[in-house]
C-alpha cells in the first residue's frame, strides 16, 4: 500500500528551480534511499514532506501522505501528522537538539512519560543513560546525540521516518551501530524509511530501493540491485565510481626520516575543588612513537576521542607535550617561540572545518599569501600575486577568484583553499586533519588525487588524520591506529589492512567496509 506519493514536485526561491518536477512513491515498511550530492535537492524534498520547506520557497506540484496532500494543508492538519505519524531526524543533532534543555525533557516534549522516555532510551540502545536525564546534548558524544534525536523521532511510533544524513561525520564504528538500529527499528515497528545520504556504501547495505539526485532532479531511481549493477545514467555511473580508490604513489627509495617521536605523551590536569588543585589526568596521548619518512603519508585513525588531533598538533608544537620530537634532524621540543619560527614554514597543517578556519573578513588572495607576508617580507607584491596564482591553479581553483569570499565556495572548493594557504610556502611535513568528513564522495576523491598529486610535485611528507579507513587505504603508507591515546597498532597499510593483528583495528576495518 502506497503510504508517500510525491508527483511533480518542484521548488523554486526566485528564478532558481532548486528542486525540479520530481516523482517518487514509498510503500509501507520500505526503505528508500534518496541519493546525490550537496546542493541536488535531497533535504529540501524531504522538508518539503512535512510543509518545513522555506516559507521564501513557492511550491508546486502534490505531496500526498497516506492519500492525504500536504501542499496548502493548514498547520492543524500537519501538526497531527508532524512527530505522530511522520518522525525526523534531522542531519546535525547537535544544532537541532535545544542546548537549554536536558534530553530527558526533550524526549518527554513527544508526550511521554519518564517511563515511556527510559524505554524510548533502551530501545535506541541508551540503556546506560536512563539515569542522566538530566544531561544536556553538549554533554554527550556525536553518537549519542544522534541515538537521542532517533529516540524523539520514534517517540510516537511514526509510520514514516525521514532520516536526513543520520551518520554524517560520526566515526564508522557509531555509524554501523546507528544504521543497525534504523533497520531493527524498521522491522520491529513496520516503519517505512525515508533515507538521506550521499555514501552509496550505505545505501548498498540497507536500502531497498534508491532514487538519485542531481541538481533537482530525479536522474535514476529503481531497486539497489538495478541501479547498482546497471546503472543507467552518466550522472549514477559517475557517484559509483566516485569512490575514493587505489593506493598512494609508491615513495622513493632510501629517504630519509623526517620527524620522528619518542614516548610522545599530552595529558590534560583534571583541576578540583575550591582551590583547582590537580585531581588527575585526561591522557589524550600517551607513550606515542612514530617516525615519517620524506614523501610518504601516515595515516592516522581511530574514533573520535582516540586522540588523533592532539597527536598532529604536538608533533607541530601547537599544543604542549613531553617526550622527545626530532623534525629535519633537530629535536624541536624545548625550542621556545622564537627559535621554532623559522621552521614553521616547514610544518603546516590544513584544518578539519575549511569554513571555521578561514576568515571570513579576508579574501582568498589575503587568506592564501598570509604565510608568505610572516615569513618572507621581502617579497614584492607582484611576486606574491605570482606565487597566489600559481598555487590556485595547483590546488585546481582559477587565479580569478582571488577577490571572492569564504562563503562564497562549497566546501570542497574551501578546503581547496586550505590547501592552497598551507602549500605557498613549500612545506615539507604537512598535518592534514580530517580534511575530507563530510564532504562528497566525490569531491573526497578528487582531493585525495590533489593531494596525491602534489605530495610528488613537491617532495612532500603528510600525516593524514581522518576516521574513514576507506579514504586512508587511498593515500596512507603506513597506518597508526590509536585508542584512548595509546598506539595500538602501527605497520605498512597494506599489511594492517590485509592481516589487522589487534581487535579494534580490525572492528575499524570492518565498520568502515562495512562487512559482516
Amino acid at each position: 500500500m502506497t503510504l508517500l506519493a510525491i508527483g511533480n514536485l518542484s521548488l523554486r526561491f526566485g528564478a532558481l528551480e532548486a528542486v525540479k518536477n520530481i516523482s517518487f512513491s514509498m510503500e509501507k515498511g520500505e526503505m528508500l534511499a534518496l541519493v546525490g550530492e550537496s546542493g541536488s535537492g535531497k533535504s529540501l524534498t524531504a522538508l518539503s514532506c512535512l510543509g518545513l520547506q522555506p516559507v521564501s520557497a513557492a511550491i508546486s506540484g502534490s505531496i500526498q501522505f497516506d492519500g492525504r496532500e500536504i501542499i496548502g494543508a493548514g498547520e492543524r492538519q500537519l501538526r497531527q501528522i508532524r512527530g505522530r505519524r511522520v518522525g525526523m531526524i534531522f542531519q546535525e543533532p547537535m544544532t537541532a537538539l535545544n542546548p537549554l534543555h536536558t534530553i530527558g525533557k526533550q524526549i518527554a516534549e513527544m508526550g511521554q512519560t519518564p517511563q515511556q522516555v527510559r524505554e524510548l532510551l533502551d530501545q535506541v540502545g541508551l540503556s546506560y543513560l536512563k539515569d542522566r536525564l538530566n544531561a544536556y546534548p553538549h554533554q554527550l558524544s556525536g553518537g549519542e546525540r544522534q541515538r537521542v534525536m532517533i529516540a524523539m523521532a520514534i517517540a510516537n511510533r511514526p509510520d514514516l521516518l525521514i532520516a536526513d544524513e543520520p551518520t554524517t561525520a560520526v566515526d564508522v564504528t557509531v555509524q554501523v551501530k546507528i544504521l543497525s538500529l534504523l533497520k531493527q527499528l524498521q522491522r520491529d515497528l513496520g516503519m517505512a524509511i525515508l533515507f538521506i545520504t550521499h555514501d552509496l556504501t550505505i545505501v548498498r547495505k540497507l536500502a531497498d530501493r534508491v532514487a538519485v539526485m542531481s541538481k533537482g532532479e530525479i536522474v535514476e531511481q529503481g531497486t539497489v540491485t538495478e541501479v547498482f549493477n546497471a546503472p543507467k545514467h552518466p550522472y549514477t555511473r559517475h557517484l559509483l565510481a566516485s569512490e575514493p580508490k587505489g593506493t598512494p604513489l609508491p615513495p622513493p627509495d632510501h629517504t630519509k626520516l623526517l620527524i620522528t617521536s619518542e614516548n610522545l605523551r599530552v595529558w590534560f590536569p583534571i583541576k578540583k575543588g575550591l582551590l583547582q588543585r590537580t585531581a588527575g589526568y585526561v591522557k589524550a596521548v600517551d607513550d606515542a612513537s612514530l617516525s615519517i619518512p620524506e614523501m610518504s603519508t601516515l595515516g592516522v585513525v581511530g574514533e573520535s576521542g582516540s586522540g588523533k588531533t592532539t597527536l598532529g598538533f604536538a608533533l607541530l608544537r601547537l599544543i604542549q607535550s613531553e617526550g622527545r620530537i626530532v623534525f629535519l634532524g633537530q629535536n624541536i621540543e624545548g625550542l621556545d617561540t622564537r627559535r621554532l619560527r623559522p621552521l614553521r614554514r616547514q610544518m603546516q597543517v590544513v584544518f578539519q572545518d575549511p569554513y571555521s578556519s578561514l576568515n571570513p573578513r579576508m579574501n582568498i588572495r589575503q587568506i592564501v599569501e598570509e604565510g608568505l607576508r610572516v615569513h618572507f617580507p621581502q617579497k614584492a607584491s607582484s611576486e606574491r600575486e605570482s606565487d597566489v596564482d600559481a598555487i590556485l591553479t595547483d590546488v585546481g581553483l582559477t587565479p580569478d577568484i582571488k577577490d571572492r569570499y569564504p562563503h562564497e565556495f562549497s566546501g570542497g572548493q574551501r578546503q581547496r583553499i586550505s590547501i592552497a594557504r598551507a602549500m605557498i610556502l613549500r612545506p615539507q611535513f604537512v598535518v592534514l586533519d580530517e580534511p575530507t568528513s563530510a564532504l562528497d564522495l566525490s569531491v573526497q576523491a578528487q582531493i585525495i588525487d590533489l593531494l596525491k598529486n602534489l605530495q610528488q610535485k613537491y617532495g612532500l611528507a603528510m600525516m593524514f588524520i581522518s576516521h574513514d579507513l576507506r579514504v586512508v587505504r587511498a593515500i596512507a603508507h603506513r597506518i597508526l591506529v590509536l585508542k584512548g591515546g595509546h598506539v595500538v597498532e602501527q605497520g605498512d597499510a597494506k599489511t594492517i589492512f590485509e592481516s589487522p593483528q589487534h581487535d579494534y583495528t580490525r572492528a575499524l576495518i570492518d565498520a568502515a567496509f562495512m562487512k559482516e
